[in-house]
């Protein structure tokens, strides 16, 4: 008898950002990292993710984490092994993240801000050392971080949050939800190459075991955002912002974008 084969994704999947069919895009094995371009961090473990690519607007996703708890993530990925897929989260990235929003607000009246997905809480730290202005934290994956706040802020900033979510849609309502009506987001995602066919997946920055399971185009952006009024502005394919109007306390860095 011969043997069958039966598949272990399905070949179309929903899109995310605007809802079109999206047809399967690759494969690649779960411990696929970020660092991987440099030397592998990690060995293959045998476990297949399928990413699947919306033809309308682009976006570039896997369904694999969609079911997934706060204690699959846990375990799974943001584990004790994390570090050594991301060694810069703990402390060089959130300096850096605060020695540039210094820089950008420089001299500007102090704002309610907030950081959205916020790690361990040292950005805020940082910030907040100053005197310049209250920075709150809000990361449902860190304990002491995880009641969501009750105010509205003027500004969210949120680095590398938006390729973790599997929810991009449910994030953004969030967020939403978390902004004053006339404020402002500031978020870090790299946009996907405009030579992702030739990449594909073997794009440095699809990589599962980061946790990276939502990749952006500049479309699949504008569709994401679209039913909530804002408007888009990207400073570069790694830095965005978010916006109804410019605001006040933003006007000397958006319009100059």
């Amino acid at each position: 008898m011969a043997a069958s084969l039966e598949p272990v994704a399905t070949r179309q999947a929903t899109c995310k950002c605007c809802g079109d069919p999206a047809s399967l895009y690759g494969v690649v094995d779960f411990n696929k990292n970020c660092l991987d371009v440099k030397h592998p961090a990690l060995a293959f473990c045998g476990v297949p993710i399928y990413y699947h690519r919306c033809p309308a607007c682009g976006f570039l996703f896997t369904t694999a984490f969609d079911g997934f708890t706060q204690e699959d993530f846990h375990h799974h990925i943001y584990n004790s092994d994390y570090i050594l897929i991301d060694p810069d989260y703990r402390d060089a990235r959130p300096r850096a993240n605060a020695q540039s929003i210094s820089n950008a607000f420089q001299g500007i009246e102090p704002r309610r801000v907030l950081d959205y997905g916020g790690g361990e809480g040292l950005f805020a730290e940082i910030i907040n050392s100053t005197g310049q202005r209250q920075v709150d934290t809000y990361d449902p994956f860190v304990p002491r971080f995880a009641e969501r706040p009750a105010y509205k802020y003027d500004c969210i900033l949120s680095f590398e949050v938006f390729e973790h979510t599997p929810h991009p849609e449910k994030t953004m309502r969030d967020m939403n939800e978390l902004l004053t009506k006339d404020g402002l987001i500031l978020f870090t995602t790299k946009l996907q190459p405009r030579d992702i066919d030739q990449h594909r997946l073997n794009w440095w920055y699809a990589a599962p075991r980061n946790g990276h399971v939502s990749l952006y185009s500049q479309a699949s952006l504008q569709r994401l955002i679209q039913p909530f009024g804002f408007q888009l502005a990207s400073f570069s394919d790694s830095f965005h912002a978010l916006y109804r109007r410019v605001p006040a306390f933003a006007a000397h860095f958006l319009r100059a974008g």
